[in-house]
């Protein structure tokens, strides 16, 4: 009895231990990280000014102050306005997340601290209701131009407006003949290659003759746009999501399959459509309810990016979440050379196994991951609980619900979360799996669990 005491006792001393340390350890890299994107910012801004001729916004500058004019942006700046129009997006400022410009750090602080004290000799001689950061006013301005950071390639350089294209889909099956439809929506930093690599093979003939399988690349990821002019919102990527697939394919009633990030885009369609949807499977939906009183987007951000160095998912995390320049210069080295990468993974492989995973990941652009990233997993942290009601008192549909017991990236508390607010959703945690091999490495054992799904819902 002693001795278990004893190893209880060390253990909890240990695991004590080990969270000072990861905290000591955390606080000393992040603080150094906070200084390398300060750093960064300028060093953009020179080279950006340099090759292009002018400089870049970012949400580093000072916020300029605005107030709404009927569809118009009265936007003023030390002492000077000017009236801003809104872009062809039909962009709303509710739809854009604080946390694009509101993340404080050590040096940001500081610094702040020490600009708001140099102005308080100055008087403002312009009165608004509003504050808004420059780079989304350039943004609305329509003066945002493709980064020379950004890759130049044919699939990567769709710099056109989202209001002017579609998104790539990937459409398999009957075109004629088709009894159901299902759409697959994709993760953060991912494509449709997630599905049409590892399920649509997978699927048996009855489901490949019968049913049309839509796996689309969302808005600034995969083969699809990454428009400049886009902020990347909800609105954005629902809307482009609707155009492409749903009115393209004259789609009137359909499934979806939705993995991580893509889970909010799906609870965004299934209350837009709420008579359409004939079930509804979630991967790892990133759900955290926000407690009363906390700011929704910044509670949010700080459970998705803790700024720790351990878990190592969490390290990365934070990093993209945080930093907006450090996350550029990750872009510029992996994604603008994504073709390189994926030559020298297939060389080193012998081409002995795919890259489909490598390509989805590098295929977008900092601005699209950037303001996705932030827009929809926090931005969208104060709708999420109307969203789940909506799908728990308004659709009949089944809801079913997969998590990786080893995910690191969203935790498995997230789908039980979900299961609070739906209750007649199922909840199936696959153990010793984890963010991604929830699908990858067991596609044939899920695509059978998704016919089941589906051939349920068609009995119903």
């Amino acid at each position: 009895m002693d001795v278990k005491l004893n190893t209880i006792r060390l253990v909890r001393v240990l695991s004590l231990a080990g969270e000072i340390l990861n905290n000591a350890v955390s606080f000393a890299v992040f603080c150094v990280l906070d200084f390398v994107d300060f750093i960064l910012c300028f060093v953009y801004k020179v080279i950006d000014f340099w090759i292009e001729s002018q400089w870049k916004p970012c949400y580093c500058s000072s916020a300029k102050q605005h107030i709404m004019e009927g569809d118009n942006i009265l936007v003023s700046e030390e002492c000077k306005s000017k009236i801003v129009c809104f872009t062809s997006t039909n962009l709303q400022l509710e739809d854009i997340s604080d946390t694009l410009y509101s993340r404080p750090s050590i040096v940001a602080q500081l610094s702040k601290f020490i600009i708001n004290d140099l102005n308080k000799t100055k008087k403002a001689t312009v009165t608004s209701t509003f504050s808004i950061d420059s780079t989304i006013v350039e943004v609305l301005r329509g003066n945002v131009v493709p980064r020379w950071s950004d890759c130049d390639c044919k699939i990567c350089n769709s710099w056109t407006s989202s209001s002017k294209d579609t998104l790539f889909v990937k459409a398999e099956g009957p075109k004629d003949k088709a009894r159901e439809d299902v759409l697959f929506i994709h993760g953060f930093i991912s494509s449709s290659v997630f599905w049409t690599e590892t399920l649509f093979p997978n699927f048996s003939t009855t489901v490949k003759s019968t049913y049309r399988l839509l796996a689309v690349d969302i808005l600034g990821f995969g083969r699809s746009p990454k428009p400049t002019d886009s902020l990347y919102t909800l609105r954005e990527h629902v809307e482009m999501i609707e155009k492409s697939v749903l009115e393209a394919y004259q789609v009137k009633s359909f499934h979806i399959v939705a993995h991580s990030l893509g889970c909010i885009l799906a609870l965004a369609i299934a209350v837009k459509h709420p008579g359409s949807i004939k079930s509804l499977t979630l991967l790892a939906p990133p759900y955290f309810p926000v407690p009363k009183g906390e700011p929704a987007t910044q509670y949010i951000m700080r459970r998705i990016a803790p700024r720790r160095v351990w878990p190592v998912m969490a390290f990365g995390a934070s990093v993209a979440c945080w930093y907006e320049h450090i996350s550029r210069t990750i872009c510029l080295v992996v994604c603008k050379n994504h073709r390189l990468w994926e030559f020298i993974t297939k060389c080193i492989t012998r081409n002995r196994i795919r890259t489909y995973l490598l390509e989805s990941f590098c295929c977008h652009t900092h601005n699209a991951a950037w303001h996705t990233l932030h827009n929809i997993i926090c931005g969208t942290a104060g709708k999420l609980d109307s969203y789940l009601d909506t799908v728990c008192n308004r659709l009949k549909c089944e809801v079913t619900i997969f998590h990786g017991g080893d995910d690191e990236v969203i935790p498995v508390e997230c789908s039980y979360n979900v299961q609070r607010r739906i209750p007649r959703a199922q909840v199936k945690v696959v153990e010793n799996k984890d963010h991604i091999t929830i699908v990858v490495g067991r596609q044939k054992a899920f695509a059978k669990e998704l016919e089941k799904i589906w051939k349920r819902s068609k009995c119903d």
